[in-house]
């Protein structure tokens, strides 16, 4: 009989063990299991708290089945006494159902009477189109068929505009250095009257490649300056002309340039001052011999000399002249970024056969 006695209390220990409340901790965990497992309720944005056998649920869903289904996995695990449901769903009713839960239907109004089905007739003239297009009137209607407001022209309807396509992402390339870039002159530039960093506009001559495909037409305003010049002297001495790129204006946008700059230098007439300054001593000495003997040819030579100076003082070294429209080569030192454009302004100018 003792034997029965402490196997039957074993067996009622081993059940409230077994039927012992988890923790909170516990239960918070075991209902956040089940919400990640339904796929509707993954993800949601729902916070579990627990406390004494009460469980709290707060956040969003998105409809009341949802809102529904998360109460009934809480209060489905065991030793929770009550779920307190504070989700809140997302989806808006229809605004067609709150007016009718708002407001009672029309003819549910005490006020409202039906009229008399009796014609009317109107004070304004109606154009034949317009009684056309009119509905026949229909018995037992509460309006007539004068009562019936005038259809709307179709040229008053307003017109459907259509969606504007999203603009289309600009495409950037890169002109590698080393390429060649030929510009045609807008301005005229001469060695005798320039002066170092003077500015001068051009246009681009040859479109810029890129991978060989076309990079920046021709026709684009071009700005350069010039860096270094020299006037040809007198008896001696060249011209010099230096001009360097400074910016390419593409579409709007600037465009810096580095390039190698454009160098040129006038030819020497040093030699030709010396020849022309011997011949005139010998023709003054032949005319100093005639007139008296050697000492007057002495005198001539000296005299000849000086009439052969004065003459090529007179005069200057050859000059740089780069008129209008002349075109000149330049060298990329650096690459050069812009974005692609389909075509370039049209300039107008005539093109020179051969660029200088």
């Amino acid at each position: 009989m003792k034997l029965r006695v402490i196997l039957l209390a074993g067996i009622l220990a081993v059940g409230l063990a077994c039927t012992k409340a988890p923790n909170d901790s516990q239960v918070t965990s075991q209902i956040q299991s089940k919400l990640n497992e339904d796929s509707g309720l993954h993800g949601k944005p729902i916070t579990v708290q627990a406390s004494g056998g009460v469980v709290t649920l707060s956040g969003t869903v998105e409809n009341e089945t949802q809102r529904e289904a998360a109460a009934r996995y809480a209060s489905a695990i065991p030793g929770i006494k009550q779920v307190v449901n504070n989700l809140q769903t997302t989806s808006v009713p229809p605004a067609a159902d709150q007016m009718t839960e708002a407001t009672p239907p029309a003819r549910e109004k005490p006020a409202a009477k039906p009229r008399p089905n009796k014609p009317r007739h109107r004070t304004q003239p109606v154009s034949a189109e317009m009684a056309a297009n009119a509905p026949p009137p229909t018995v037992g209607d509460k309006a007539t068929a004068n009562e019936s407001p005038a259809p709307v022209p179709a040229a008053a309807a307003q017109p459907v505009v259509p969606a504007t396509p999203p603009p289309p992402v600009a495409k950037k390339v890169t002109v590698p250095s080393g390429t060649s870039m030929a510009i045609r002159l807008l301005d005229p530039i001469d060695s005798e009257k320039a002066q170092p960093g003077e500015t001068f506009r051009a246009t681009l001559d040859a479109p810029l490649p890129s991978d060989g495909d076309l990079a920046v037409p021709s026709g684009y305003d071009v700005k350069g300056h010039v860096e270094d010049v020299k006037s040809a002297g007198k008896f001696a001495g060249q011209s010099l002309l230096v001009l360097q790129l400074d910016s390419i204006s593409v579409s709007g946008k600037l465009y810096g340039i580095e390039a190698d700059p454009y160098r040129r230098q006038g030819s020497s007439r040093t030699k030709n001052t010396a020849e022309k300054v011997g011949a005139g001593a010998v023709i003054g000495a032949i005319i100093g011999g005639i007139a008296g003997g050697g000492k007057g040819a002495g005198i001539g030579a000296a005299a000849g000399g000086g009439v052969g100076g004065g003459v090529q003082a007179a005069g200057k070294g050859q000059q740089i002249h780069l008129p209008s429209e002349t075109v000149l080569n330049f060298t990329l030192r650096s690459p050069l970024t812009v974005t692609v454009v389909d075509k370039g302004p049209d300039s107008g100018r005539q093109k020179l056969d051969a660029p200088r």
